[in-house]
């Protein structure tokens, strides 16, 4: 493999940057955008991936990262604890500007973009992967270059204190972990005290010892191997808000996420709106309490319970998936869609074209730049009416973005 010089122009959505050389586009992570780095490259035709070798002259937006297992560990958990936090949102900006050109073939100019409350302890949920090593067990992340491997965690600076303070207790309980070699747990903090999901292991004959090792843990929930159903071990909590389902980690900035999605949707004046993937529904609750008929649409069960007993009548929560559902909930005046990664089904993009005459418009909020640009690519028949992204993960390369689209027969 040779060592080239290369020149970092940007950063890629997955937070490496990238550079030419010779006419070879070379991505090399922990690099940021005015870098002239040495890295050993490996690759065909005319991508490489490059592994850092030495820092020649480094960028103005550089910095020693906060984290010794970024460093230390190649720790894969965040990407940009290099770079001030300005240029990582300068970064997150052209990330989804490029994704939506080149992509979603639209032209767009960089979105607007919110910054976090917090740059440091924000995320209020980490799940970490869990080996045995002799007798005890050690609990971790995956270093960027070697995904087989783990290092036990001994912090993490972009997680709320609490939740490290909660894992530092299940793991003095690891006596007590199911039969397995490898687990994987969630810790995420609620309203009423630390959760803790256990996920992982055909039997767990020790769980009752478990919940007695750690008492600060308000709830805690099972999923065992090979996909069976989640088991609810104990809830402790009075507001028993379902918290093995998704929720956003970092809470300030979801909530002014939301009040930003509630403020576009009531631009539309919809009198019925679908919600798909509505998680607990908070969206859809806020919009219900306001008049509006929601009929909020989610496959997990704990969550779309919570949003139906919560829903103002006559809105309604159903539990299935969107791409089954969507057809027979249409016409309504506005769709919200709130995908995971992968984005939506190609259903769902060809239930809205084939729609578009008999809808205002349509709200994604996309946590992948890529896969938005993609839908987008599946929705000719909307315009972009405005393009918003808010930073809900800082020190890494993932972003939030919140797409308005209308129909593209309506005037501007």
């Amino acid at each position: 493999m040779a060592v080239v010089s290369v020149s970092i122009d940007s950063i890629a959505a997955g937070g490496d940057g990238v550079g030419r050389s010779n006419g070879l586009v070379v991505f090399v992570p922990r690099t940021a955008p005015s870098d002239v780095v040495t890295a050993q490259i490996s690759g065909k035709g005319h991508f490489a991936r490059g592994a850092l070798r030495s820092i020649v002259s480094p960028s103005p937006v550089r910095i020693e990262p906060s984290c010794p297992h970024y460093t230390r560990d190649n720790c894969g958990g965040c990407q940009l604890q290099h770079m001030t936090y300005e240029s990582q949102l300068a970064a997150k900006q052209t990330i989804i500007r490029d994704s939506v050109q080149r992509i979603g073939k639209r032209i767009v100019d960089a979105p607007q973009i919110e910054r976090s409350p917090k740059e440091w302890h924000y995320r209020t949920k980490l799940t970490l992967a869990m080996r045995r090593r002799g007798a005890r067990w050690i609990a971790g992340l995956h270093p960027y270059d070697d995904p087989s491997r783990i290092f036990a965690l001994s912090d993490c600076p972009i997680t709320d204190r609490r939740v490290v303070a909660a894992w530092r207790e299940v793991m003095e309980a690891d006596a007590y972990f199911p039969d397995a070699k490898e687990l994987r747990g969630s810790v995420r903090i609620t309203s009423g005290g630390p959760t803790f999901v256990m996920i992982g292991g055909q039997s767990w004959a020790a769980r009752d010892q478990f919940s007695a090792a750690v008492p600060s843990i308000s709830a805690v929930w099972w999923e065992p191997a090979e996909d069976k159903p989640r088991r609810l071990l104990y809830d402790k909590r009075q507001d028993r808000d379902p918290s093995a389902s998704f929720a956003q980690v970092n809470a300030e900035m979801a909530e002014i996420l939301r009040s930003y999605v509630l403020d576009r949707a009531r631009s539309f004046e919809p009198r019925t709106v679908i919600d798909a993937y509505s998680g607990a529904g908070h969206t859809a609750i806020s919009l219900s309490e306001q008049g509006v008929r929601v009929t909020a649409v989610e496959l997990d069960p704990d969550a779309s319970a919570w949003s139906a007993s919560k829903l103002a009548e006559p809105s309604r929560a159903i539990r299935a998936r969107v791409e089954d559902a969507l057809p027979g909930l249409l016409p309504a005046d506005l769709v919200v869609l709130n995908p995971p990664r992968a984005g939506v089904d190609s259903r769902v993009t060809d239930t809205l074209e084939a729609e578009v005459g008999h809808l205002r418009g349509v709200i994604y909020v996309s946590c992948n730049p890529a896969t938005l640009a993609r839908d987008l690519s599946r929705l000719p028949s909307y315009r972009i009416e405005s393009l918003r992204a808010f930073d809900m993960f800082p020190q890494t390369a993932h972003v939030e973005t919140v797409c308005d689209l209308r129909p593209a027969g309506e005037s501007a």
